[in-house]
């Protein structure tokens, strides 16, 4: 089979959908590995270490896309691409398609067989294959560092010949992946931590790692069968806010990560909460992108309320493009598992729970039953 690896068009993406680890595996069962020149250089992997794994180079999307029997990405292809695709062959990145139609109709007019990264089902056997978690993962990291490193003040507490300095107290919103990966890393860094989320579960979690779960006592579990956050009911979000507002107020740091798959995100600060929080303190809204969790965020831009900043940046993971890729490629690897038979042709079995749910168009067809349609 020819595996083709393209750049990636979006502006600022700087990861790449295939690791030299996993092009090395590719050529090695036996596949034809094209990557396009420059690929992964921003994700620190130059066009030789491509080559000296078994892959060949090639300047041109488009031509890559025209002949590889499966195409892999990491976000949506360009529509030269998509033009380019030969009818029958496959695609797998993550392309947000319970909100992208257009793109989505567009490969199903192409007649490309389409795998969305972002509806792998939350099951033990889809695991290895969950780019949601790999990504929020590393989002959840850098969120932390972007705070200590926009604070005005110390994470740790520090013994000094001045005195002593108190630890910044840091509330992380949303105990998913994102949470609480940067609960463990503000724990690494020495702040006194707290967090919240609408899931009764995600307490023993926060506590496990070291930092305090607060919520409310009336509060009701928010979590469905597959493990996110359902969405709340408009008086459910209002209590909430009102609880958290006392909370805020006095963090030095918040971090927002609630998110629902498919959804707009949940609001959970509204400004005048921002107001009243001490100058120099920082947000960062890492749902930005989906709407955001605070009222004052703006996508990409950071934004100055009563002195407190608040910043709503996009793409995270792409900040991190190394292990953001290598991650990534290991979930292809884990997909490609189930998808390319014995003969090395692609077979697709939609009696697989996991297959069928990630597949959203085939045969010129929109799999409506996958995004909701």
């Amino acid at each position: 089979m020819k595996i083709g690896i393209n750049r990636e068009n979006a502006p600022g993406e700087n990861r790449v959908a295939a690791s030299p680890d996993l092009v090395s595996k590719l050529a090695s069962a036996g596949h034809d590995v094209v990557v396009q020149s420059g690929a992964g250089i921003s994700a620190g992997f130059p066009d030789a270490t491509y080559q000296q794994t078994g892959a060949s180079l090639a300047d041109s999307a488009s031509d890559i896309a025209e002949s590889s029997d499966l195409l892999l990405h990491v976000g949506k292809p360009s529509d030269d691409e998509i033009g380019a695709t030969r009818s029958g062959s496959a695609l797998a990145t993550i392309l947000d398609a319970r909100r992208d139609t257009v793109t989505i109709d567009a490969l199903a007019s192409a007649g490309i067989t389409a795998f969305a990264m972002d509806l792998v089902p939350r099951t033990a056997r889809a695991q290895s294959m969950d780019v949601l978690s790999s990504q929020a993962s590393i989002a959840g990291y850098k969120s932390a560092l972007m705070a200590a490193n926009a604070l005005s003040r110390f994470f740790p507490m520090m013994m000094t010949a001045a005195g002593t300095i108190p630890p910044a107290r840091v509330l992380i919103l949303g105990a998913g992946v994102a949470g609480l990966q940067a609960i463990a890393t503000a724990k690494r860094l020495g702040a006194d931590v707290y967090a919240f989320d609408v899931r009764a579960a995600a307490g023993e979690q926060v506590q496990s790692l070291g930092a305090k779960f607060i919520a409310p006592l009336d509060s009701d579990d928010a979590e469905t069968a597959g493990g996110y956050a359902r969405a709340q009911t408009d008086d459910e979000n209002a209590r909430q806010r009102r609880f958290l507002a006392e909370h805020i107020v006095r963090a030095d740091a918040v971090i927002t990560t609630a998110a629902i798959p498919g959804r707009t995100a949940p609001l959970l600060i509204e400004t005048e909460t921002v107001e009243a929080m001490r100058p120099g303190s920082i947000v960062i809204d890492l749902a930005a992108e989906t709407g955001g969790n605070v009222e004052a965020t703006v996508v990409g831009e950071d934004v100055d309320v009563n002195g407190v900043t608040v910043k709503g940046p996009v793409n995270v993971p792409s900040s991190m493009p190394y292990h953001a890729s290598v991650t990534y490629a290991r979930n292809l690897e884990s997909l490609m598992t189930l998808i390319i038979g014995e003969d090395l042709a692609l077979s697709i079995d939609f009696e697989d729970e996991v297959v069928d749910a990630m597949c959203v168009t085939h045969d010129g067809e929109v799999r409506g039953h996958t995004i909701g349609r």
